[in-house]
């Protein structure tokens, strides 16, 4: 176990070595470590090595600088000058907010952006300023459409952060593939197979192998198959796909560039980056937000008493797993698989951090 502040100390200060200026090498660090807090282990801290390859082989610019190419009152669209998106999110996240301030509700589409590490973090940024928030990001294309065998989208995840009066804040945070790829690598790095609906050969079969993908197999829809709703996650990924990039000028579909650092990126690319969409809307643009968030308390406490199934102890509110492990995790720590920690040592003699 490691404690929090231990690995949010070399967080940090890996980017820092990257270059990163102080103000957001921290918030990088903060928005890594929240996923491991929460239990998104495959968004934390054991990818950073991954953002390192990338710096490295220049696909990130660690000093952004980044400008708003076109806007409205209650949007923008901003240019993430290739930055990590671990930093660009969520000061594209502040324009909304601040735009939802102003006129009720703010929207932006981000281009030219990396991974932005848990969507869940930038939709709850608007919470603190009582507002519903929303987050979503395009990916590295990993997922075959229904019907198909050729990885055509990212797992193109969505989040929706909405605050409450007195009960814990509504919190969905979800992948619109059967599984993050993350998911799938942590069961690699502990050698064990995969569920099967989660992943497909390069032939369309069903698999359980994990390592599937690097035999040009592709991640599945949400739900699978057609008979179990797959078109449902096709079309919510591919709405995440043109509500980022499409809308914004990011690459788009296949044309996404990897997150992994040794793939090349495509040529001829239709736009620039990674793309995000994110959203905040003032509570009271729509009643008087004490009157919400106290029937969002009735909401929850409803659905907390609703009748649950032989074998099952309480019905869970989105957002309900994260807090409880979060409050464990700041306790007793964070653990580590053991590939994660000889990432993070290399990281450690490469950069002469202490870790």
């Amino acid at each position: 176990m490691y404690p929090y502040r231990q690995l949010f100390d070399f967080t940090r200060e890996i980017f820092l070595q990257m270059g990163c200026p102080p103000k957001d090498a921290k918030l990088a660090a903060e928005v890594l470590l929240e996923a491991d807090l929460r239990g998104v282990d495959s968004h934390g801290v054991a990818r950073l090595s991954g953002y390192v390859r990338l710096w490295e082989a220049g696909r990130i610019n660690v000093t952004p600088k980044l400008r708003i190419v076109h806007e409205t009152p209650s949007t923008a669209t901003v240019d993430g000058d290739g930055g990590l998106g671990l930093v660009v999110a969520p000061l594209a996240m502040d324009i909304a907010i601040a735009k939802a301030e102003k006129v009720g509700t703010g929207w932006v589409s981000v281009k030219n952006s990396n991974h932005f590490g848990i969507a869940g973090y930038h939709a709850m940024e608007a919470l603190s300023s009582d507002m519903i928030g929303i987050a979503m990001t395009n990916a590295s294309p990993l997922v075959a459409p229904t019907h198909s065998t050729e990885r055509m989208l990212g797992t193109n995840p969505i989040a929706v952060a909405i605050p409450t009066q007195n009960q814990p804040p509504f919190v969905a945070d979800f992948a619109t593939a059967s599984a993050a790829n993350g998911k799938l690598e942590i069961l690699q790095r502990k050698e064990k197979k995969a569920p099967i609906g989660w992943i497909q050969t390069a032939e369309g079969e069903d698999t359980d192998n994990a390592n599937e993908l690097k035999d040009g197999g592709a991640l599945l829809p949400l739900g699978s198959d057609l008979t179990h709703g797959s078109h449902k996650g096709y079309a919510l990924a591919s709405i995440v796909d043109i509500f980022s990039a499409v809308l914004s000028g990011a690459n788009y579909g296949p044309w996404v560039p990897p997150f992994v650092s040794f793939l090349p990126v495509a040529d001829n690319l239709p736009g620039e980056g990674i793309g995000h969409f994110l959203g905040a809307m003032r509570i009271d643009a729509f009643r008087p937000a004490d009157e919400f968030k106290t029937h969002m308390d009735n909401w929850i406490e409803r659905f907390r008493k609703a009748k649950v199934k032989k074998g099952e102890k309480a019905v869970l509110i989105p957002g309900d797993p994260e807090r409880e492990m979060t409050e464990e995790r700041l306790k007793k720590g964070i653990p580590l698989l053991s590939p994660v920690e000889k990432d993070l040592e290399e990281l450690s003699k490469k950069f002469g951090v202490k870790l």
